[in-house]
């Protein structure tokens, strides 16, 4: 039988996998044609363009990527088209480019997450060295995506009793105190708990945890004090502690 989510993992296996693809943006055709060889070179795929436009309107790439962006562009300025593509493209790690040195530019560039900047004309090993991490930041990007996705859908698959067990368990509530706060006996909610950490494939409740912070964050907030029998109730098990 298949697992929630197991479909996902294996097409998420090889899209991280897939041929990297090396995206330039820059207006100098000959910076551009250098670099598409020094990126074939190492074994990348290139994609050149000539301005923000046409790069935008590219279907995007089922797989690792990076930009290496020049901050002077004919239709749009580098910095623009960065605040685009960490908005809609956070698994394309960015080296910006430029022949005219710009320290705030630079700072603006590197606090938007830009993994580097470099100054024309560059050193190409120095370059590929980026483009290397670039790749290994985006291929961590697509993992990790997968992963949420693969929870996710772990998460559907419970059913909605065995979510209200799972937000009151990752409370740090003990068995009895999850079967008195639904109203229903403590056997039952050991079912529960069971069926959910099969579901989930957590291997233990700090695992549990970690995954309810990923699908569900409310589940941190989910129990909190309730109607007078829950009140009741808990004044009784504070009181049988004392003793």
């Amino acid at each position: 039988m298949q697992r929630p989510g197991e479909t996902q993992r294996q097409m998420s296996a090889s899209v991280s996998q897939a041929l990297p693809v090396v995206f330039v943006v820059d207006d100098d055709v000959s910076v551009r044609e250098s670099l598409e060889l020094l990126i074939r070179s190492a074994g990348w795929q290139p994609q050149v363009f000539g301005a923000a436009q046409p790069f935008l309107a590219h279907p995007r790439v089922c797989g690792p990527s990076c930009l290496l962006l020049d901050v002077s562009l004919p239709d749009l300025h580098g910095l623009d088209l960065q605040r685009q593509i960490v908005a809609d493209r956070a698994d394309m790690p960015i080296i910006f480019m430029t022949g005219y040195p710009d320290v705030p530019v630079t700072v603006r560039a590197m606090k938007a997450g830009a993994i580097e900047f470099f100054t024309k004309p560059f050193n190409g090993e120095a370059l590929l060295d980026a483009i290397r991490d670039g790749i290994e930041r985006s291929r961590d990007a697509i993992d990790t995506e997968s992963e949420n996705r693969v929870l996710h859908a772990r998460y559907a698959a419970l059913t909605p009793r065995e979510r209200e067990v799972m937000k009151l368990v990752v409370c740090g509530l003990l068995n009895k105190q999850v079967a008195a706060e639904l109203g229903i006996s403590e056997i039952t909610v050991k079912g529960h708990r069971g069926r959910l950490m099969e579901k989930m494939e957590a291997g233990s409740l700090p695992e549990l945890v970690i995954m309810a912070a990923k699908v569900c964050p409310q589940a941190q907030a989910a129990w909190q004090p309730g109607g007078a029998r829950a009140r009741g109730r808990r004044s009784a098990l504070v009181a049988s502690q004392r003793v």
